[in-house]
């Protein structure tokens, strides 16, 4: 029997920050919950208790296949309960990792088509420092030699200021997202989407489900068979609907568990 791949975005989609948690029911109904990334020796992520058994069970059931935007080296910080993936998409698309271990041919791929459509990575990082305020500038930081972003405080940022660099990107083939208090600029060739089908292609996949809560994950749920998107986040900010999506009512942690509720419930 063909499987079904499974590709669902990490932060803020499946796992949570402390900060990302949404829980506002009293503590003592509060569900328990599972740390499933350290940092520095610290808590960091988590998932419901419940959850956890549902990514053990999604593990059996299909090809999961973990879908982030996260550096190699910040997903592999993360120890989701079940199986181990054999394939995770790191990157936002530029790494497919094939049993831990970045697949060179794709790569080669994803290198060709940003060099052939988008400007420099130095361009459009000269600009993003260039416009920024250090004021309310953070971080900025360079990922996988592929895009960057920048670390801001939220609060003093600049209300326009992610669309005006929207505008500029679009025109040189790169796109703008703003997840917490961080702002990504990514090359539009690189996208979860395109690696999602590859690992389709591969595995001889049936179907493809898939979930996301950011403009990230937005071409991700159009190249699914079925998707779902938490009621919170950068999609559900802008009412984003696609076909097939299923747009859930639960947001934060809670809606971790939603997400991995319809998975299995379409397998």
């Amino acid at each position: 029997m063909s499987p079904t791949v499974v590709a669902s975005d990490l932060d803020r989609t499946l796992i949570y920050s402390a900060g990302a948690l949404g829980l506002t029911m009293p503590d003592a109904e509060a569900p328990r919950l599972l740390c499933v990334e350290m940092y520095q020796g610290k808590p960091l992520s988590y998932v419901t208790e419940d959850a956890a058994g549902l990514l053990a069970e999604l593990g059996r059931r299909a090809v999961f296949v973990p879908t982030t935007t996260r550096t190699r080296e910040q997903y592999g910080r993360v120890r989701l309960p079940g199986p181990a993936p054999q394939y995770a998409i790191c990157a936002n698309g530029g790494h497919l990792l094939v049993d831990g271990v970045s697949d060179p041919e794709w790569r080669r791929g994803v290198e060709a088509r940003i060099e052939a459509e988008c400007a420099p990575l130095g361009e459009v990082r000269e600009r993003m420092i260039a416009a920024a305020d250090p004021e309310w500038l953070l971080k900025e930081r360079v990922a996988e030699d592929l895009f960057a972003y920048l670390v801001v405080d939220r609060g003093l940022l600049p209300e326009g200021w992610v669309k005006e660099l929207s505008e500029w990107a679009a025109g040189v083939g790169w796109g703008v997202s703003l997840q917490g208090r961080k702002v990504y600029a990514v090359p539009k060739p690189l996208t979860k989407g395109a690696a999602a089908r590859e690992v389709a292609r591969r595995v001889g996949a049936a179907a493809v489900f898939g979930a996301g809560d950011s403009l990230l994950d937005a071409d991700l749920l159009v190249a699914v068979d079925r998707g779902w998107r938490p009621g919170h986040g950068e999609l559900a900010d802008v009412g984003w609907v696609g076909d097939g999506v299923t747009v859930l009512g639960e947001r934060g942690v809670l809606a971790g568990e939603a997400v991995l509720r319809g998975f299995l419930g379409a397998l």
